[in-house]
């Protein structure tokens, strides 16, 4: 059995009837920007479960865009086991807030998540390598092959160092 896929139209409907809308990103981004009366139940810490999951409710999950519940449809079905009607929000939290219905924003902290932020900084190292190796001296091209390693690496192990350094930035602090 497959999980449908519902309109943040529809959620907020069946948010008003009692269904209870999961947010599965972590709980910095849960943070900067969610769904009004969502709860944070992380995926990739394990947070959901049968234990953690209300009984006898119908749930929505939800993540930014609605990528990551859909390519994890699976696992989450299999976390949800127990619950009759689960849901996933078509386009997440994005979709949710473009229809004009309530979100909820942290008032301190860069905009920005996380995943951008190393994108943005991986990016600018790269090129700033390749500019000075060209420019400058080869011996700058070490940077962008230092940038590549640690993107390797984290794709391979899960492990992303520059996201937890960003995490440290005062930009990213959450009050």
């Amino acid at each position: 059995m497959s999980i449908k896929t519902i309109t943040a139209e529809q959620a907020a409907q069946m948010q008003k009837d009692g269904a209870v809308i999961v947010d599965i990103r972590s709980l910095d981004d849960y943070t900067r920007k969610h769904i009004a009366n969502a709860i944070c139940l992380p995926l990739k810490t394990g947070g959901i479960n049968e234990n953690t999951l209300p009984k006898n409710k119908t749930i929505i999950f939800t993540c930014l865009s609605g990528l990551t519940t859909s390519n994890r449809a699976a696992q989450i079905q299999e976390c949800a086991s127990s619950c009759e009607n689960i849901y996933l929000l078509d386009g997440g939290t994005n979709a949710w807030e473009q229809a004009g219905l309530p979100i909820e924003k942290a008032t301190t902290g860069c905009s920005l998540d996380i995943m951008r932020q190393v994108q943005i900084a991986a990016g600018s190292l790269i090129l700033l390598g390749a500019l000075l190796g060209w420019l400058v001296s080869p011996y700058f091209f070490l940077i962008c092959a230092f940038v590549g390693a640690g993107l390797l690496f984290a794709g391979i192990t899960g492990f992303c160092g520059m996201v937890h350094l960003l995490n440290k930035m005062p930009w990213n602090k959450i009050s």
